[in-house]
């Protein structure tokens, strides 16, 4: 059994998060990653705040025992994110984890609500602050992974930021299986945070051909587009994101055709199916998943897989002494 902070701040039988993705990290999803032992977690950013609420309330009716934890994520740049922080303090969310910038406006009132915040953080810099904000940890997150998408990768990253700041730290970007998990914690964090292996998941309900594009993925199908709108975004390779690189490089192509392009095509792949004209995120872990699983095998599989890691390390040991 692996033990960390982690597991001990939220309750946790695992010490791992569940990605917070826009229109595909639903109530069905986080109840079902709650249930087997990790941390559930629902996005705010979908339809409102009445289908976030819906969202909570599903999550809470699936869990198998009340007191089990869930999150809700937060992207911060949202104009959904205000209510989403009135909301997450209405239904006494238990953790809240934010993305796309710090919390600052929403800090007092999460934590008089006895409210676990824990943003995600691309560098050190933003760690430090998260905090000094009074954040219970915090996300490392590294390029490798899907969406939204900073420059460092979580293996540079993540001993940076474990060394920057006192609170546990969360590994996230690249780990889908539990070599991730243990080369995670050798580096200095308490726990993973993954969403892209959630993909795959039985319970998870984004549309099939969308899971069909993550199991078919191979390793370089990877593509990071919006660098030059400033928010850039991994997704797998396909018409629509072949097409936004090149405006992206076309000077007679102006920022807000780009971003009119860009438009709503999340949701076309999740929920429509369409994988060619819909921007399919996912991370560069993707060509590592090759079956559909409950969400209880994925991680039941992932961390016997690193316990396994970690018990195997001391081969590399060497009990004689080196040669001069």
């Amino acid at each position: 059994m692996i033990v960390t902070e982690v597991n001990r701040l939220f309750g946790l039988k695992y010490p791992i998060i569940q990605g917070g993705m826009a229109w595909i990290s639903d109530g069905k999803l986080a109840a079902a990653v709650s249930n087997a032992g990790g941390l559930g977690v629902i996005s705010a950013i979908n339809e409102g705040p009445e289908a976030l609420r819906r969202e909570i309330e599903t999550c809470r009716s699936l869990l198998r025992d009340g007191r089990l934890p869930f999150a809700v994520n937060i992207m911060l740049m949202s104009p959904l994110a205000a209510a989403a922080a009135d909301i997450v303090v209405e239904m006494k969310v238990p953790v809240v984890i934010t993305g796309a910038g710090l919390p600052t406006p929403y800090m007092k009132k999460w934590l008089a609500a006895s409210i676990q915040v824990v943003p995600v953080a691309p560098s050190t810099g933003v760690a430090k602050m998260a905090a000094r904000l009074g954040a219970c940890a915090v996300v490392a997150e590294g390029g490798e992974s899907g969406g939204h998408v900073g420059d460092l990768t979580t293996m540079v990253l993540t001993p940076q930021v474990a060394d920057a700041v006192s609170i546990p730290v969360i590994a996230a970007g690249g780990i889908a299986d539990g070599r991730g998990v243990a080369a995670a914690l050798l580096l200095g964090a308490a726990g993973v945070q993954c969403g892209t292996c959630f993909l795959p998941a039985k319970e998870c309900g984004v549309h099939a051909n969308y899971k069909r594009k993550i199991l078919e993925a191979k390793d370089i199908d990877t593509i990071v587009t919006g660098k030059r709108l400033g928010h850039p975004v991994r997704s797998l390779k396909n018409a629509f994101s072949r097409q936004f690189a090149d405006m992206e490089y076309d000077a007679a192509v102006s920022d807000r055709q780009i971003e009119a392009f860009g438009s709503g095509a999340l949701r076309r792949a999740a929920l429509d199916g369409d994988v060619q004209n819909g921007s399919v995120m996912a991370g560069q872990c993707a060509a590592m998943l090759h079956e559909e699983k409950t969400a209880e095998q994925i991680i039941a599989d992932m961390f016997r897989e690193a316990q396994d890691a970690l018990s195997a390390a001391d081969r590399f040991l060497s009990k004689e002494e080196p040669h001069a």
